[in-house]
């Protein structure tokens, strides 16, 4: 099974590559409070088709180059 992550495109300046910040909602361990983790992950965009501030769907593969882990398999709200 493949991780599918969904998050907002950031940036979309490198040819076939944008990049995704995903953010996931935990409890704090110790403090129950409700913190915010992001993370910016690399996915590739084969048609260049998402651009900045796109909401997508990526795909976890490959490795496609030394940071490229994700793909991205739908765009599901334009901006």
């Amino acid at each position: 099974m493949k991780k599918v992550l969904q998050g907002r495109v950031v940036s979309d300046r490198m040819d076939k590559t944008v990049v995704v910040l995903v953010e996931r909602k935990i409890s704090h361990p110790l403090y129950k409070k409700i913190v915010t983790r992001r993370k910016k992950i690399y996915a590739h965009d084969p048609h260049n088709s998402a651009k900045i501030g796109d909401w997508v769907r990526v795909e976890e593969t490959r490795p496609l180059s030394k940071l490229k882990r994700w793909r991205v398999i739908e765009i599901l709200e334009k901006k």
